[in-house]
């Protein structure tokens, strides 16, 4: 039992850590995201965003649903594509396209807020999820229209429950998704200590060093970066800002997983949501898949060639102090973002 004491020691130390780090940075954000929708920011956003949609072949109208995505989450994209929008005047290509855009760039004011922390200047997180998710719709685009594939009209597989629109509603679904958050937390650090003791984590790194050293990710990420991919970036996120604070973890190799994470991320639930609106899987997990291993490496490849004061003014903030590392809930003032 006395050996037992210092295990179950440092997992409440690191369950407390990485849990008020994400929690800090997720609330604020969550309840600033609120305000901004219920003064009119997505459709504001959506007007933006509607004659982009053309570069995609999508129509006008679906720019309220990338809107919803990119500022909230995928789940409110596609309430508003069921309840806003006539799914079955789409093909399926176009629905595929929609899914890929909805999976590459959502819920951006918390993600990229927890690439941030982990090191990532906003900029460079911005540019890649938007930037990377349109540059990569507009290849499904060319490519299921150059071979006429999947242009048969779109069948939905599911039609969601009626939610509560109330400020209640809204609360208390966010109040589940922290408890949520909070409980899969504690499985995954519990998990990843056992793995560490059993010599499993160190068997992953090696059979997975060939593919991680062709995207420019050190071993010492390897972990954390399939949580990411698997579960989603707030988990693998989450767990990279706590070793990345605590210097264990180069900023180069933080950078290209968070990179990954954020083209990439959440394979198993959020491709299945997708796949639901009628998109075909061709498109939103293989295509995807590749698409982001190969941007990464070409990635890792270029951020080399970069001088330090390009990293540091456009990719990179400053490592964190020693006092950080000590203390990695203590927030960093980020400037220039």
């Amino acid at each position: 039992m006395n050996r037992l004491k210092p295990f179950f020691r440092e997992l409440g130390q690191e369950v407390f850590t990485v849990s008020v780090t994400l929690f800090r940075l997720m609330i604020p954000v969550i309840i600033v995201v609120k305000i901004l929708e219920e003064l009119g920011g997505v459709e504001l956003l959506a007007r933006l965003l509607g004659p982009v949609m053309a570069l995609v072949g999508l129509p006008d109208s679906l720019g309220l649903v990338w809107a919803a995505t990119l500022v909230t989450n995928i789940y409110a994209g596609m309430l508003i594509f069921f309840t806003q929008s006539d799914p079955a005047s789409l093909s399926v290509a176009q629905v595929t396209v929609l899914g890929g855009l909805m999976l590459m760039a959502h819920g951006l004011p918390v993600e990229a807020r927890i690439a941030q922390k982990a090191g990532v200047r906003l900029r460079a997180t911005l540019l890649l999820r938007i930037g990377g998710g349109l540059l990569f719709a507009w290849l499904l685009h060319r490519i299921y229209g150059l071979g006429g594939w999947l242009e048969q009209p779109n069948t939905l597989l599911w039609q969601p429950a009626p939610v509560d629109p109330s400020l209640a509603g809204w609360a208390r679904a966010q109040l589940e998704s922290l408890l949520m958050i909070q409980v899969v937390i504690i499985v995954l650090l519990s998990a990843l200590k056992l793995l560490r003791l059993l010599g499993v984590e160190r068997l992953m790194q090696w059979l997975l060093q060939p593919l991680l050293r062709v995207l420019g990710i050190g071993p010492q990420a390897t972990m954390l970066t399939i949580i990411g991919i698997t579960l989603g970036l707030s988990f693998g996120g989450g767990l990279l800002i706590k070793e990345a604070q605590a210097g264990h973890i180069r900023a180069r190799d933080v950078f290209c997983a968070m990179a990954l994470l954020g083209l990439c991320h959440s394979l198993i639930e959020d491709t299945l949501l997708i796949l639901l609106l009628g998109a075909h899987i061709s498109g939103v997990l293989w295509l995807r898949l590749g698409y982001s291993l190969l941007l990464v490496a070409l990635l890792s490849r270029w951020i080399d060639r970069r001088s330090p004061a390009f990293k540091a003014r456009h990719l990179l903030y400053p490592p964190p102090a020693s006092s950080s590392a000590t203390h990695p809930t203590r927030p960093r003032r980020h400037a220039g973002d």
